[in-house]
């Protein structure tokens, strides 16, 4: 029987295999549109979903699994052995020509221990590293260099950099910034524009196993199979840049994160302006309302037009927001831009999001225009 390290390699590089070959059959020399990028992403996400799934059950029956692609099963917090999993990190550049910079993540967190194995595969670079496996390697550069997403750079990371004496540099996949770092082609890997466990379970598991420092960006410890999975932020660097680089993160921010809930609903409200919905948790039932009413009958519905909606195209800015959680619920007002050619339209929202678990549950709006 393979250990769980062995089985995490085994399993990220097949999807990888997988992976790769329905990206060779799809995508050529001449770059897809959007639509078609996105749609060859998920199909690559669904089926490496599938193939992750079928070997932990064949390999590992007892244990539970939380995956990007999965509807989130509550009975995974009361299993001791729980394999969180990303088939495809980085679904954008998967369907991007040349792009290397996009993983599979497989890791295993136990009770009382936290992630005991891990593995981050990188197809199209035909590597997988591996928990126990791998060392951080050093790196002398004079001025550190720090990766962060190409598409929701961190917006004080640019200060951290002055404050620091660091370049910042974009990268995609979370999983690929994290084993960059472990390469020595960069020394930190920062984010604070929302994440779930499966983006970092993995990455953080082969990287603290390789000597690397790894956080939340206010210095507290990461923590998995939590009934929220959500981490809003991450830093995986060297570990001597740990201090210098929390403390001007700490200066630079001047307050605390996000809790889990009031992040989930900032994900949403950014995906206004954004119309990326990847980071967007909605559970399959959720529904919506706007003055009363109803606008949205499924997550995919509601998912749908986020993305493709001719209502959402003319919004141009989100601001002024604020946030209020009262246990299972939050509620964001902000105002809201519209542009319409030369002219711009102004709203007060007050969304009512309903959250008791994982996923969005239910959003309520009340449009007002702005006085």
């Amino acid at each position: 029987m393979s250990t769980d390290a062995e089985l995490a390699a085994d399993l990220a590089a097949r999807a990888g295999d997988l992976l790769l070959e329905i990206r060779a059959r799809e995508l050529g020399e001449t770059p897809l549109d959007r639509a078609a990028a996105k749609e060859l992403g998920r199909r690559g996400d669904k089926a490496a979903n599938v193939l992750l799934l079928d070997g932990l059950a064949a390999a590992r029956p007892g244990d539970a699994v939380l995956s990007e692609e999965s509807a989130d099963d509550p009975f995974r917090l009361d299993n001791p052995r729980v394999w969180i999993i990303d088939p495809l990190d980085g679904s954008r550049e998967y369907g991007l020509v040349g792009r290397t910079d996009w993983a599979v993540h497989v890791a295993l967190w136990e009770r009382g221990l936290g992630i005991t194995a891990a593995a981050v595969a990188q197809p199209a670079r035909r590597e997988v590293y591996v928990s126990g496996a791998v060392h951080a390697v050093a790196t002398d550069r004079a001025r550190p260099r720090i990766l962060v997403s190409d598409s929701r750079p961190p917006q004080f990371v640019d200060a951290l950099a002055r404050r620091v004496g660091a370049d910042v540099a974009p990268m995609g996949s979370a999983g690929a910034k994290a084993m960059a770092v472990l390469r020595g082609e960069a020394d930190a890997y920062v984010h604070a524009g929302g994440q779930w466990e499966w983006d970092s379970a993995a990455p953080v598991g082969v990287a603290l196993a390789a000597g690397l420092h790894c956080s939340r960006i206010d210095g507290t410890p990461l923590r998995y199979n939590e009934p929220h999975p959500y981490l809003p932020d991450l830093l995986i660097c060297r570990r001597d840049l740990a201090v210098p680089l929390l403390a001007g993160i700490a200066e630079e921010t001047g307050g605390p994160t996000d809790t889990p809930r009031v992040a989930m609903a900032r994900e949403y409200i950014d995906s206004l302006v954004t119309h990326d919905t990847s980071k967007v948790r909605l559970a399959r039932h959720c529904h919506r309302y706007e003055n009363g009413q109803r606008t949205g009958d499924s997550g995919d519905e509601i998912r749908a037009m986020l993305e493709n909606g001719a209502q959402y195209r003319p919004i141009s800015a989100v601001r002024d927001l604020e946030f209020r959680e009262w246990g299972t619920d939050v509620v964001a007002r902000f105002l809201l831009d519209m542009s319409f050619g030369r002219d711009t339209l102004t709203v007060a929202i007050t969304e009512h999001f309903a959250i008791p678990s994982a996923e969005i549950d239910s959003i309520t709006a009340i449009i007002e225009p702005q006085r």
